[in-house]
């Protein structure tokens, strides 16, 4: 594909180094992970031996129950297992090459919403600006090394914002209704967390789309059906199918995909809402939330200066770059806003939707104000600060990056406010002041192992919250601490998914290995065990909680059926059909797990049945493991 008219030559070749070290960012060691989030990388291997399990996004080949999420995420994992077999690196590579893909693409939407604006080398300049800050962003570099749904997430509604800044200059419905059907694809990856970027696209293009106001209405209906198109053909294959003859959907207490959307994965997000899940949070909640110790080393480093240039830039610009500033300006100030008060489940990788909006705001800003030294200079200041404030936290990571941030960004911000060679230098300056902080993160982040279900990026802060394997919450306090039951908080020794957390009818803990967000990993012994005899059974085993099953599952390569999903308090399967399925010989053991699994809106079967098991059978141990044989 040729140049675009007045594009400067040195600008595909920069995109490409660009493009290039992203890559290598992202793949760099990609191995030393391993399966990562274990609970997907068990639902791929599924998908790899079957194709129900990967169309409905089960968690076993035998398709028990699925993953509390759509499943579009697993596919490409599972197309590329599928080819190249199931390991660390078909596991992980796809959301590499769709964090690739992000950049990419937020570069092609900043350089064409500010074509007619600024001249054609500023506007590829923003658009490699907004490209590095996405890269570099320490959450991105994290969750695009990663098997969790954000990375396919933010591929998509990166592409839905590309087609509506396509759609922009003539007003065209053909790719707005492209960008509707994108948002839908994006709620198959990750439900309701798609829709956050809805009133950003709308209210910019209600206010500044070309046409009348009854046709930009028009438009906005055509593109809501395109979306729940895009979203809905699954959702209806689902609900066509018996569900006899589908695995229970993860995360529901009815079995049911909408239930899954608007009740765990919706409302109770929102409100800390009991659906089966943890309830009420609070972690952190408030308006500082993105600023605070979790969240702040992993998203906010250019945050201030996203929300100085995006002031800026809709008071100064016109045409198809102030549609553009609304458009990114809205998904950063909803999602933020959501992130910030949202009081049930939140960790702080869900942070990366912010990472596109922020590169994007930042990429343009800088280019419509390299005749506003003033405002540059300012948001070079205010950057270096506050990327000082965050190095303050890791003080013993590269003692003297803060002192040099925060010097060479003030200094950069008085060059500003000169001309000609010293803006230039200015420019650089700043720009290599405030995204050193950023890049010694991500480049952290990727030398680091992250396992586990909540990995965060960078590292240790002084407060105790880690981007280190697994990730999650200080282990003292509230979540996690000693002991064995729901008063030692969720699991016991060391957090969440330690010692002994669902308790057993005599009052003590269920022992064994593992627990909510971690996966065991089974010894040899136990391996031959799962594998003798597999092909006589439907699964090789059953235990509570999704992540013990997939420990299991991955270690030995037979299916195991994951009681009760990933919290343990779904009513799959009950302890009636439990018992079917035992009396037909469809199930060889039954692992004793240490696993949290009480909510006071949850099911009780796994408890029912870990009692009906305990009484009725014989226990064994197999190195540490207690097991039933059910045969």
């Amino acid at each position: 594909m040729g140049r675009s008219a007045g594009e400067p030559r040195w600008a595909r070749p920069s995109l490409a180094v660009l493009l290039a070290a992203t890559g290598v960012l992202y793949l760099w060691g990609l191995g030393a992970s391993g399966w990562a989030n274990a609970y997907y990388s068990a639902a791929v291997q599924a998908g790899a031996e079957s194709w129900s399990a990967m169309f409905f996004g089960a968690t076993d080949a035998a398709g028990a129950i699925t993953v509390d999420k759509a499943p579009l995420a697993l596919w490409p994992m599972v197309l590329a297992a599928r080819v190249f077999g199931v390991n660390s690196w078909s596991v992980l590579a796809p959301q590499a090459a769709e964090g690739v893909a992000a950049v990419a693409l937020l570069y092609a939407a900043v350089r064409r919403a500010l074509a007619g604006t600024v001249t054609p080398r500023a506007a590829a300049a923003g658009g490699l600006v907004a490209g590095a800050a996405l890269a570099t962003t320490p959450v991105a570099a994290l969750m695009f090394r990663f098997n969790n749904p954000d990375a396919l997430l933010v591929l998509l509604l990166v592409a839905a914002a590309y087609a509506v800044v396509r759609a922009y200059p003539e007003g065209s419905t053909r790719w707005l209704l492209i960008a509707g059907a994108l948002v839908g694809l994006a709620f198959l990856a990750k439900m309701l967390q798609a829709f956050l970027v809805l009133p950003g696209f709308a209210l910019a293009w209600v206010l500044f789309a070309p046409g009348s106001v009854k046709r930009r209405l028009g438009q906005l209906l055509g593109a809501g059906a395109a979306m729940i198109a895009g979203a809905g053909w699954w959702i209806a294959a689902v609900a066509l199918v018996p569900a006899s003859s589908r695995p229970y959907i993860g995360g529901s207490q009815g079995n049911s995909v909408l239930e899954l959307a608007f009740g765990y994965n919706g409302i109770g997000r929102l409100n800390g809402a009991d659906y089966g899940g943890l309830g009420n949070l609070d972690q952190q909640a408030g308006l500082g939330r993105i600023f605070a110790s979790e969240l702040g080393g992993q998203v906010s480093w250019l945050v201030p200066a996203a929300l100085i240039l995006l002031v800026t830039g809709l008071i100064v610009t016109r045409g198809a770059a102030r549609f553009s500033f609304a458009l990114w300006g809205g998904w950063l100030v909803t999602t933020g806003l959501v992130f910030s008060f949202m009081r049930g489940i939140f960790h702080a990788y869900y942070a990366v939707a912010l990472a596109p909006a922020v590169a994007a705001l930042v990429g343009m800003g800088v280019a419509v104000c390299l005749r506003r030294r003033e405002v540059l200079s300012a948001t070079a200041a205010v950057t270096a600060v506050w990327g000082y404030a965050l190095l303050g936290r890791t003080p013993d990571f590269v003692p003297w990056l803060r002192w040099a941030v925060v010097a060479a960004g003030l200094v950069a911000a008085l060059l500003l406010l000169g001309r000609g060679r010293a803006l230039a230098v200015g420019v650089v300056g700043a720009l290599l002041a405030g995204l050193a902080g950023p890049v010694a993160y991500a480049v952290d982040t990727a030398a680091t192992a992250h396992t586990g279900a909540i990995p965060s990026a960078g590292p240790t802060a002084d407060n105790g919250f880690s981007g280190r394997p697994g990730g999650g919450f200080p282990q003292a306090g509230g979540f996690g601490g000693g002991g064995g039951g729901p008063a030692a908080g969720f699991g016991g020794g060391g957090g969440f998914g330690g010692g002994a957390g669902m308790r057993g009818a005599d009052g003590g803990g269920m022992r064994g290995a593992a627990g909510l967000l971690t996966a065991p990993e089974p010894g040899a012994e136990l391996v031959a065990a799962l594998r003798a005899d597999a092909g006589d059974y439907t699964w090789a085993a059953a235990v509570i909680g999704s992540n013990n099953a997939a420990g299991y599952q991955l270690g030995s390569g037979e299916p195991v059926m994951a009681i009760g999903g990933f919290n343990g308090t779904d009513p799959a399967p009950t302890l009636a059909r439990f018992k079917e399925l035992v009396a037909q010989g469809k199930i060889h053991y039954f692992i004793e797990s240490s696993m949290f699994g009480s909510s006071e809106h949850g099911s009780d079967e796994a408890q029912r049945i870990a009692d009906w098991v305990a009484a009725n059978y014989e226990a064994a141990q197999i190195v540490g493991t207690t097991v039933y044989a059910l045969a």
